[in-house]
């Protein structure tokens, strides 16, 4: 049971990266669109600003969890999407910085150079994530060695970059209604705008996933998998529904559910395994044949409980601490 937990644990911390670190990406994809001065941009870097290194904590600990749980699956899996994770690194760090940089001098190419790493550092991560869990429930070639034996063109099908412009869309709509719990003035303004024209592409594209995914034998509509499907479709749908009567919140909100049922989605659609072969079931790994010893997981299980509430109460006292909206006249970090 505890290969079980820890398989559902992974999920989980997924889950909490993908909600939290979806608006950021979202925020950092609207940068070019919704912004014009330079205080602006500086509203859309501070919205996030407090949250973004934390809410990345959740990928690391995902990481850091698969590698200890579950070492044939970090294996295969990274050993495999080796180019895309360097890439996924390198707009990570461009983006990193860009926080870190952009304020030091006013020439205007300078913070171009920045703009742009914000940008970028969150449309490619967002597209890669869409593009890499798409492979992951369509299966990708792994031989009886669990060893991938494809290359990278292999992830660049029509499938996986339906997956990939969908997060895209999804987290920058989540993003959007971030922005209008965050913002105030024109830039909101802008984020509402932005929100009503990416909401209704995102849920075209939700629904075109989701039935690929049938169609294809991706999922099962009567399983967990296609129920999730079916939450992820029915809560952006509501997002769109109260993004246009002006709630904010539980639009937020149903974007944030949305993120919750696409992880549920492809991790339902895992199960039993953790990787999927496009080769032969028969090298599918399973989650027992990539599991850590009983003596890891339980050291493992033991420190969670300890630790997971800690951050959970950190990052609750963080969003406490800065829930204040912010506008263009107020001191601004970055």
């Amino acid at each position: 049971m505890l290969e079980i937990l820890w398989f559902v644990l992974i999920a989980v911390l997924f889950t909490g990266f993908f909600f939290l670190e979806g608006f950021d990406y979202g925020v950092g994809t609207l940068l070019p669109f919704i912004t014009r001065e330079d205080r602006e941009k500086r509203v859309l870097f501070n919205s996030i600003g407090p949250f973004w290194d934390g809410n990345e904590v959740w990928l690391l600990t995902a990481g850091g969890a698969m590698f200890a749980s579950f070492p044939h699956w970090y294996a295969t899996l990274f050993s495999g999407f080796y180019l895309p994770l360097v890439l996924m690194l390198f707009f990570l760090i461009y983006r990193g910085v860009s926080f870190e940089f952009r304020h030091l001098e006013d020439g205007p190419r300078w913070k171009k150079t920045w703009d742009l790493g914000f940008f970028l550092g969150s449309a490619g991560p967002a597209l890669l994530w869409g593009v890499a869990f798409a492979n992951f429930i369509r299966g990708v070639p792994i031989d009886e060695t669990m060893t991938y034996t494809g290359g990278f063109f292999n992830l660049l099908n029509p499938f996986a970059l339906l997956g990939g412009v969908l997060t895209v869309l999804l987290f920058t709509f989540h993003g959007a209604l971030f922005l209008g719990l965050r913002t105030s003035g024109r830039v909101l303004e802008n984020a509402r705008s932005a929100a009503a024209a990416v909401g209704p592409f995102a849920l075209l594209l939700t629904a075109l996933y989701v039935l690929a995914a049938l169609w294809a034998g991706h999922a099962d509509a009567l399983a967990p998998d296609g129920l999730a499907g079916g939450g992820m479709l029915l809560s952006v749908a509501a997002a769109l529904f109260f993004q246009r009567r002006a709630n904010a919140v539980p639009a937020f909100v149903m974007t944030g559910l949305s993120t919750v049922f696409y992880t549920v989605f492809h991790f339902a659609a895992l199960f039993p395994d953790v990787m999927i072969s496009s080769t032969s079931p028969e090298f599918n790994i399973s989650i027992q044949e990539a599991a850590s010893s009983f003596t890891t997981l339980k050291t493992m299980t033991i420190i969670a409980l300890i630790f997971v509430p800690v951050v959970l109460a950190y990052q609750i006292w963080t969003f406490r601490i800065f829930r204040k909206r912010i506008s263009v006249q107020d001191e601004l970090k970055y």
